[in-house]
């Protein structure tokens, strides 16, 4: 094959997951394909999805619901949500063999709890499909003729297409082969890049005690981010304090609206640990907790509300010693420690980098690619297909969803539109 000219339906860029379903739907639908990947294997960062276990969609089945989790250019993704959503996910997995299980906040998982179940499935069907597959060859230049591409050229070899898919993801871990090729493909051929920015990403913070919280999470709060007083950015969920700040899913989806004003400056964070219990009825019930337990340390009190480390935590920084027992805390230290639970105050000061961004906000700009097709309005023969897009979603399986459908609408498309042939 070294040194040959082979001439493609459909040649795809990137073997992630929309890469990977771009073929499988190309190939399926006829189409000549060869799926092109500069690592050495296949989906490496759809191992490390779901901490393993691959969350392969959110169930919400309401499409309108759904594409509301993607923020301001969600509605560009409705068509293709119409045409390969979360029931046709669902039916194409479990088509292939693989049994799902819906979880909290309706994230479908594989029953197995494996991701590499998800990515044999996904190889296996690939060969069975006859797309040809390349891998550890990278992308070295694409030629463009007269408004389309016509060639890609790999080491030592040629590869010609009647049309191409660009799904090379972003730049969030590098390691896994994200690095961005994409992006400068895109702006080469013509395309708007939007900036780019880590989204679902941790949170740094200004304060040096919460480090000695880290692992310590809650399922259920609220939390508040506002610069200057005006309030930026607002969630409910789990979150976890880690040696540089604030991780977990209330905060990442958070993150990539927060990281936008932290450019200017640092910002306030609000948390309510206790956000179903006003502060009226916490200090009743702390009141009678401390009138029942006098000669009982306060700390041991309160550690109904959270872990004893926090509650330690909490009383030095209100400035009350946690050995001090119950009969001891006086009104005004009462009500210090009701308001340091229902509103622990942080100052963020930024975020992690792209690289430990889940995805990368930013992209390919939306108004130069047709929502319907996924078919780039400036090179007639080029379709864009997952990260790459300036899209993405929350926490929650949406971020793999649009993968597949993207993947999906790119690979049908560029598969019933082959009069483009290069040269």
């Amino acid at each position: 094959m070294k040194n040959e000219k082979i001439i493609y339906d459909v040649a795809v860029i990137g073997g992630g997951p929309a890469g990977m379903m771009a073929a499988i739907s190309a190939a399926k639908n006829g189409a000549r394909t060869v799926l092109i990947e500069k690592n050495k294997s296949l989906g490496k960062k759809l191992l490390l999805t779901g901490g393993g276990r691959c969350n392969l969609c959110n169930a919400e089945f309401d499409l309108r619901e759904l594409a509301a989790n993607y923020g301001k250019n969600g509605s560009f993704l409705f068509h293709s949500f119409s045409e390969f959503g979360p029931k046709e996910t669902v039916k194409f997995f479990s088509d292939l063999g693989i049994k799902t299980v819906i979880e909290n906040k309706q994230r479908l998982f594989p029953k197995s709890g494996r991701a590499q179940e998800v990515l044999d499935v996904l190889t296996r069907t690939l060969e069975e499909s006859g797309v040809e597959v390349v891998l550890g060859e990278k992308v070295a230049n694409i030629k463009k003729d007269d408004g389309a591409i016509g060639k890609l050229f790999l080491a030592g070899r040629e590869i010609v297409a009647k049309n191409y898919i660009l799904a090379t993801g972003g730049k969030s871990y590098p390691q896994t082969g994200s690095t961005g090729d994409g992006y400068e493909w895109a702006h080469r051929l013509g395309h708007r890049i939007e900036k780019l920015s880590p989204a679902l990403v941790p949170i740094t913070i200004k304060e040096a005690w919460p480090k000695k919280l880290a692992g310590t999470g809650f399922p259920d709060v609220k939390i508040k981010i506002a610069q200057i007083g005006k309030k930026i950015a607002a969630a409910r969920g789990e979150i976890l304090f880690a040696h540089f700040g604030l991780t977990g899913p209330a905060i990442l989806n958070m993150s990539g609206l927060a990281a936008l004003f932290l450019k200017s400056g640092p910002a306030d964070i609000f948390i309510d640990i206790l956000p179903d219990k006003n502060a009226g009825v916490l200090e009743q019930e702390i009141l009678k907790d401390f009138s029942q337990n006098p000669n009982r340390a306060a700390k041991h009190c309160l550690a109904r509300y959270a872990s004893l480390n926090f509650v330690q935590a909490l009383l030095e920084q209100a400035g009350i010693d946690a050995e001090k027992t119950c009969n001891n805390i006086n009104k005004k230290e009462r009500r210090l420690i009701v308001g340091a639970l229902k509103s622990v105050g942080l100052s963020a000061v930024g975020t992690l980098g792209l690289e430990a961004g889940m995805v990368t906000a930013g992209g390919v700009d939306v108004s130069q690619i047709d929502d319907k097709t996924m078919r780039s309005k400036i090179i007639a023969n080029l379709y864009f297909a997952g990260e790459i897009i300036n899209v993405h979603g929350s926490t929650g399986g949406f971020n793999l969803l649009q993968s597949w459908s993207t993947g999906h609408l790119a690979g049908t498309s560029a598969s019933a539109f082959c009069g483009w042939a290069g040269g």
